[in-house]
């Protein structure tokens, strides 16, 4: 009887034994899935200018299935990786593999644009009965701030938040009074937040201590296909808005806006991008393709749906929101095979396209247009999202 009952005993406890391990093994299981459900963001170092200022490179991972990285220097998006409808995971953002090529001359891949996007006319603009006079680094116009603009300065690391919800890096940068030519000291900070629905959002917040111009944008070149020896013709886009903003040979706006209407501009059900890029239209030949802003729809609501970008084959979608009252689409016209991807090739015409969200190209010399004005004591803030998904 002693025997069985010790058997009994040790069945029971062994029973037990086995029950604590398994619930046990469970909860540590459940510990690193919650674990790696945690958005996070990884700090690394990217290198130390040619200036000697060290560079600090963020990767914002969403465990959902999107990472995004950026570098301190020009608070530049250097990838975004992305699935595609089979869970393929790629990058689909032009950008290099070192701080020394974004040091040199490039398109602005994956930077932030400041102070002023786009085009000033002739590099001069007046405000309360003072002229102005910027670098004219674009034939005869100022283009995108200048010789020196937000794109080419290392920007202060201001935050970094991480939430299960979302993760965040706050970068800032002081532009000193008549920097570039622009008056007053402008204080700038840029919030990226990744959010746990893969969408990602650009903060912009600016004041100044003098009566200035602001119009600040992102610039990443988006390939969805995530193979950039792949051109983006085959992109189909969808912009909402019924008007766009004509040019003249230099790419400045003539004054006024024009219909989309039977144009190769009229974007505003999804068509192909190819399919008139090479169209004989005054406006497409000016722009070498596209690189027009459009006159976005529905402006008195704020925030709100503006564009989206579908790739057939691997099923990626890119959706884009905004406050903005334009977009600027740019198609890479200019890229012209002399700049290295990484890992080898390089970017040939059309391998990228941008959608600046922003206000119209020489605007402070257009009174007709929004202002880009900022006094002292107001407040610059303008928000733009950039979603991905597959369908």
């Amino acid at each position: 009887m002693r025997l069985v009952k010790h058997t009994i005993l040790s069945i029971v406890s062994l029973i037990i034994l086995i029950a604590y391990l398994s619930c046990n093994e469970k909860g540590k299981n459940n510990v690193v899935a919650k674990k790696e459900s945690v958005m996070q963001i990884e700090k690394s170092s990217y290198g130390t200018t040619t200036n000697n200022e060290k560079v600090t490179q963020f990767k914002l991972r969403n465990i959902e299935g999107i990472d995004v990285t950026i570098i301190t220097y020009g608070g530049i998006i250097t990838e975004i990786i992305t699935p595609d409808s089979e869970g393929n995971m790629k990058n689909v953002t032009l950008g290099f593999d070192s701080l020394q090529q974004y040091e040199k001359e490039n398109p602005f891949f994956g930077a932030l644009v400041g102070r002023y996007g786009n085009r000033i006319a002739k590099g001069k603009f007046s405000l309360e009965g003072v002229d102005y006079n910027l670098a004219m680094n674009n034939g005869e116009n100022s283009l995108h701030g200048g010789l020196m603009g937000f794109d080419k300065v290392v920007w202060k690391v201001e935050e970094v938040k991480e939430s299960d919800l979302f993760v965040s890096l706050k970068l800032s940068y002081l532009s000193k009074d008549m920097e570039e030519g622009f008056p007053g000291n402008l204080k700038t900070t840029v919030t990226y937040t990744l959010n746990k629905d893969n969408s990602l959002d650009v903060l912009y917040e600016a004041t100044t201590d003098k009566t200035t111009i602001v119009n600040l944008t992102q610039h990443s070149y988006f390939n969805l296909s995530g193979n950039f020896s792949e051109l983006i013709l085959d992109h189909e886009v969808e912009i909402d808005a019924d008007k766009f903003v004509p040019v003249d040979p230099t790419l400045i706006p003539i004054g006024d806006l024009a219909s989309v209407e039977n144009s190769p501009f009229d974007f505003r059900k999804m068509r192909f991008i190819g399919d008139a890029i090479n169209a004989d239209n005054e406006q497409i030949k000016l722009g070498v393709g596209y690189d027009h802003c459009w006159v976005l729809n529905s402006q008195e609501k704020g925030y709100r749906f503006v564009a989206k970008a579908y790739h057939a084959e691997s099923r990626r979608l890119m959706e884009v929101l905004t406050d903005q009252p334009g977009m600027q689409l740019y198609t890479g016209n200019f890229l012209d095979g002399t700049l290295p991807m990484p890992g080898g090739g390089t970017y040939a015409k059309r391998s990228g396209l941008c959608f600046e969200t922003q206000h119209y190209p020489d605007s402070p010399n257009q009174p007709q247009f929004p202002s880009t004005t900022l006094e002292p004591g107001e407040k610059y803030i303008t928000k733009t999202t950039f979603k991905f998904s597959t369908k």
